[in-house]
């Protein structure tokens, strides 16, 4: 009955706020002490009992009132920090604090006008928040807030058990209260940042987030502890425990809320890096060196700092963990615990990445990166048909684009595919090339039409990792052979005018191989063989006006003019037991809007592979093999990677010139002299002994050399991911929309008014 009369005198304090009509003293401690001290309200009832349009009201009609509500709140955090909240009584203001800010802080910051309040200072606060400065230098609020939680999060006995006696130590009562608290304090902490939100996409990248560069500045001294702790509460977490089945269902698991907001903290810190700073990749001697000057946001400094194999050790080996953990089958349906917060340990795997590159070298120098390959080509597999999952799909192939322009990627995908986890893909033996392969074929061909910019992506990965593919499975190979069917057929190939750049990305990795890896690769020789017509079409593809409009106009009338690709293939078997099929989103499902990604030229710089293994970065003109840049491809938009059906009258989309300008640079010579030698061999031999048998042919292929019949090798050319303002942008928007729609309990910014992202419902 108490919490109920605690509950209705805290709705009438909120009440009196907005209907007062003279704005209430600060000294009047009776009536802000209602919002904390004389409650014990959950997060859920804040959020029920202060309506956003109550808030709103009280902006606009009684701002003072909103202004004492918020200096008032952050008094009391202060004060708690510099008491060490020796009470019980102290402990439940804090939260009750916390969770009314965390309530209130959007409102202010979707106002333009409010979004300075808590970097100004209040009149008289300098005495009442800290006693050592005067008016003229009290600390604006925002400071004074971000400080204060700082230290709560290292108060003993309330967030930090001095009398632990060990991390395998059985959790009593005293930790499950301090995981609430902990996660309260992150989750204000996480809308204090969230001002990102509720500005527009820029891509100027010098524009900082106040709070972020305070938080992690020399300011704070809790701020390397901070990082340490974070870092470690995510990758310390195993959600299955001692693996007893069903124990998820039968309490609540307060460490995982902890470790998603622990998650989410970190990458939105790591989003901010002193102005492009930490791109730069330090020395060895300067990681190793505390001293040596790094990027201004302290976090972004620890990160690319981390060096100790046993650290990197420890991160890798956490965050597969828990990318794994949604894959994992069992017998009994439902019985482990399935973690739901894959996209922000993917973005965080983006930033250690990106910021370390020691921490890069050491996941690719041993199989251990597969563990973190396997997932993603679940993830990229199972949301192929899912529009509110783009980003998902995006963050994935960014990923394996990242890893793709490292040679030791291309070397790891040749060990044996045998997990064999459950995806709704064709039933093969091989290796995690295969894997990569014959996922990359199933987004092309059964994804939904918004990830056609994504093509260029998922096959310049195919092209990094060519040379090094040792031997591709029968599978593998044709998928490949069919993509290549599907992209170069007349309709596709004239009916956008970057089109080409799909055929030329396939010729090269068929090149690669056949220069590189003939050995062992068998397969695709075959495959090559087998559909040899395909080569010979594009040697003799139409380039005259009445030609192009025939094959636009007979693919214009067929049913599926969408993109030009089989949604079926030949090759198709049965798929991998206890696999389910990728489905679209239910209707309502909720999704953020993303800024365009760059075309593929923009974000990748291409390197020349030497004969010592280094790479040495190349000019995009240098090379006329490579695939062309049209000048109107260079600044494709999102929209403009999408092949369109030819409205109205049919016409070619862009000049006949430019036509003939790529089709005679088509990289067809290795292959054509491949077929000029072998194919009559082949033939031969059939007809000698009677063949038909799949097998023998391929134990003669198996056998066969072209040692001195190719022509010279070319120079491997890898394509490395290039940091850029766009994909800057990219990642911001993504990170905050996934942020956004991850906090529903309680809907921290449900309504409010962002302008960073818009919010769809499907």
């Amino acid at each position: 009955m108490g919490n109920t009369d605690s509950k209705l005198n805290f709705r009438k304090a909120v009440i009196q706020l907005t209907t007062k009509t003279q704005p209430v003293e600060a000294t009047d401690d009776a009536f802000w002490d209602q919002f904390w001290a004389d409650t014990a309200t959950t997060v859920q009832d804040v959020f029920a009992l202060v309506p956003a349009a109550e808030i709103r009201a009280v902006r606009e009609e009684s701002p003072s009132n909103l202004a004492t509500l918020c200096y008032k709140a952050v008094e009391k955090l202060v004060q708690a920090a510099e008491s060490g909240c020796p009470s019980e009584k102290e402990k439940q203001i804090v939260l009750n604090c916390s969770r009314m800010l965390t309530r209130i802080l959007p409102y202010i910051f979707e106002d333009q006008d409010w979004r300075g309040f808590f970097w100004s200072t209040v009149p008289g606060a300098g005495r009442a928040v800290t006693d050592e400065m005067d008016d003229d230098g009290a600390r604006p609020l925002a400071e004074s807030l971000l400080l204060a939680m700082a230290d709560l999060l290292f108060c003993p006995d309330f967030t930090v058990n001095s009398h632990r006696r060990g991390p395998d130590s059985v959790e009593d009562m005293q930790t499950i209260d301090s995981f609430t608290v902990m996660i309260t304090l992150l989750r204000l902490l996480l809308t204090c940042f969230s001002e990102a939100m509720y500005l527009p996409p820029s891509s100027d990248n010098t524009i900082l987030n106040p709070w972020v560069s305070f938080f992690c500045s020399t300011e704070n001294r809790h701020a390397l502890p901070l990082f340490t702790s974070l870092v470690n509460v995510v990758c310390a977490y195993d959600p299955v425990g001692y693996g007893i089945p069903y124990n998820h269902l039968l309490f609540s698991d307060y460490r995982e809320q902890l470790v998603e907001q622990a998650v989410q903290i970190l990458i939105v810190t790591l989003e901010h890096d002193g102005g492009g700073l930490a791109h730069r990749a330090p020395s060895p001697s300067s990681m190793e060196d505390q001293d040596s000057v790094g990027p201004d946001n302290l976090f972004v400094n620890y990160l690319s700092r981390i060096h100790r194999e046993e650290d990197y050790d420890f991160v890798l080996k956490g965050l597969a963990r828990l990318l794994v953990n949604p894959l994992m089958q069992t017998y009994l349906p439902n019985s482990t615990k399935k973690i739901q917060f894959h996209q922000e340990l993917l973005v965080l795997f983006w930033k250690l990445c990106d910021f370390n590159k020691k921490f890069l070298f050491f996941v690719l120098k041993s199989s251990d990166v597969l563990d973190i390959l396997v997932p993603i080509l679940f993830y990229l597999n199972d949301a192929r048909a899912d529009q509110s999952r783009v980003g998902l799909m995006h963050i994935g192939v960014f990923i394996l684009l990242l890893l793709s322009g490292e040679r030791n990627f291309g070397v790891r995908l040749n060990k044996p595919y045998s997990v064999h986890v459950p995806m709704d893909i064709p039933v093969f033996t091989g290796t995690h090339a295969d894997l990569l392969i014959v996922v990359f074929h199933k987004i092309i061909t059964s994804g939904h039409q918004r990830l056609q910019p994504l093509f260029d992506c998922l096959l310049t990965i195919v092209v990094n990792v060519s040379p090094y593919l040792k031997s591709l499975s029968m599978v593998a190979a044709n998928k490949l052979l069919h993509l290549l069917e599907a992209f170069s057929t007349n309709w596709f190939l004239f009916s956008a005018s970057q089109n080409h750049h799909l055929v030329f990305f396939l010729l090269e990795a068929f090149n690669n191989i056949i220069q590189y890896q003939f050995d062992g690769n068998c397969n695709l020789v075959y495959a090559i063989i087998r559909k040899r017509n395909l080569f010979h079409q594009l040697a003799n593809l139409p380039s005259d006006p009445a030609s192009i409009q025939k094959a636009l106009l007979r693919k214009r009338k067929s049913p599926d003019a969408i993109t030009g690709i089989s949604r079926t293939s030949s090759q198709e078997t049965v798929s991998m037991e206890g696999s389910r099929p990728a489905v679209p989103a239910e209707p309502g499902t909720l999704k953020t809007s993303l800024v365009a990604i760059p075309a593929i030229d923009k974000l990748t710089e291409k390197s020349q592979v030497s004969e010592d293994g280094t790479m040495i970065s190349v000019l995009k003109m240098e090379h006329s093999h490579a695939p062309h840049h049209t000048p109107q491809a260079d600044h494709t938009t999102q929209a403009d990677h999408t092949p369109q059906a030819v409205h109205g009258s049919v016409t070619c989309p862009f000049l006949l010139p430019q036509v003939l300008s790529w089709k005679c640079k088509l990289p067809l010579q290795t292959i054509m002299r491949l077929l000029q030698v072998l194919v009559p061999q082949v033939e031969k031999i059939c007809i000698d002994k009677g063949l038909t048998d799949e097998s023998e042919i391929l134990k003669f292929l198996q056998h066969g050399t072209l040692v001195g019949l190719l022509p010279v090798p070319h120079p491997i050319l890898i394509r490395k991911y290039q940091a850029n303002a766009g994909t800057a942008m990219w990642f911001r928007t993504y990170m905050w929309g996934v942020v956004y729609l991850r906090n529903v309990d309680p809907p921290i910014w449900y309504d409010t008014d962002v302008r960073l992202f818009e919010i769809q419902k499907m």
